[in-house]
């Protein structure tokens, strides 16, 4: 079973930065892909980045230009560096990690939740 644990997030000014952190158990080399969502309050949850492997990226509109997700495979590790952030980026952002397993020759494919963190941009 693979565990994952977000760190990061906070309270932070309109105009600053932050970084999320999603920390996965188990090995890395399965890795397949990333993901990272969020949610405002009363709102629907919306994607805001992928992380796939091979290291192709994609934005949510709304992210482009000022997010950026990357991932470390030594620490098992996918990022979401946020910066010029607005109070319309407050929500409670969550990783979704996928990863691959071979099982009787075919590919199986298991994803998992970090358990959310708030961000909060206001003055």
């Amino acid at each position: 079973q693979v565990q994952i644990v977000q760190s990061g997030g906070g309270l932070v000014q309109p105009g600053g930065s932050l970084r999320l952190s999603c920390a996965a158990s188990g090995d890395a080399a399965n890795f397949y892909h990333a993901a990272w969502y969020r949610q405002a309050l009363g709102k629907e949850r919306e994607r805001v980045a992928t992380f796939a492997a091979g290291g192709r990226t994609t934005y949510a509109d709304f992210a482009r230009g000022r997010f950026t997700i990357s991932r470390d495979n030594a620490k098992n590790t996918v990022y979401l560096q946020m910066s010029q952030l607005k109070p319309e980026d407050t929500a409670v952002y969550s990783c979704n990690v996928e990863f691959q397993y071979l099982e009787l020759g075919d590919w199986e494919y298991y994803d998992y939740w970090g358990q959310g963190t708030q961000v909060t941009v206001s003055s």
